[in-house]
C-alpha cells in the first residue's frame, strides 16, 4: 500500500465579478488541479487501471487534451473511448506537455472572443458550434468530473492526495 503524500490544497479562484472571468478563472483551476494530479506521477502504476473500467491516471490527461482540442480548435475525435489510453511510447511529461498545450491553444481561441453568446469560432463540416458560454461551462463540468476521478487514482498509485 503506497504512502500518503499529501500535497498542498489550492483554494479556488478568487476572479473578477464578470461572467467570463469567473467561468475562466474556475476552468484554469480545474485545468492546472488536473495536470498536477498525474506530473510526476511513477511509471508504470500511472497507466494501471485504478476501477474494473480500465481507466488510468494517464489515460484521463490524454482524454481531456483531446476534448479542449475538439471542443475548442474543432478537431475531429473518430474513437472518444481510444482517447482514454495514452500510446505507450508517450510518457507523464510528454502527456502533460501535450495537455497544456492543448490548453494553451484553446485560451488562444478563448482570447478572442468577447460575447459569451457567441458560437464557437470552429470549424466542424455539418455541426453547429456551440456558444462560448456553454462549451466554457462543459469544459468545467468534464474537466471537473474528471479531476475527481484523477483525485481516486492518484491516490490508489502513490498515496498522494490533495490539490
Amino acid at each position: 500500500m503506497p504512502t500518503t503524500a499529501h500535497r498542498h490544497d489550492t483554494p479556488p479562484p478568487r476572479t473578477g465579478s464578470g461572467e467570463t472571468a469567473v467561468l475562466r478563472g474556475f476552468l484554469d483551476y480545474l485545468r492546472a488541479s488536473v495536470a498536477a494530479k498525474v506530473d510526476g506521477a511513477p511509471e508504470p502504476r500511472v497507466r494501471t487501471a485504478g476501477v474494473p473500467s480500465g481507466t488510468n491516471l494517464l489515460g484521463l490527461l490524454h482524454h481531456l487534451a483531446l476534448v479542449e482540442r475538439s471542443l475548442f480548435l474543432g478537431e475531429e475525435v473518430g474513437d472518444w473511448q481510444a482517447t482514454f489510453r495514452a500510446a505507450p511510447t508517450d510518457s507523464v511529461a510528454d502527456v502533460v506537455a501535450r495537455y497544456r498545450g492543448a490548453v494553451g491553444d484553446a485560451n488562444t481561441v478563448l482570447d478572442g472572443c468577447a460575447d459569451l453568446g457567441a458560437p464557437l469560432p470552429r470549424s466542424r463540416p455539418g455541426r453547429p458550434a456551440p456558444s462560448v458560454r456553454w462549451a466554457l461551462v462543459h469544459m468545467i463540468e468534464e474537466t471537473g468530473r474528471h479531476a475527481g476521478h484523477a483525485d481516486i487514482l492518484r491516490e490508489l498509485v502513490d498515496g498522494s492526495t490533495g490539490r
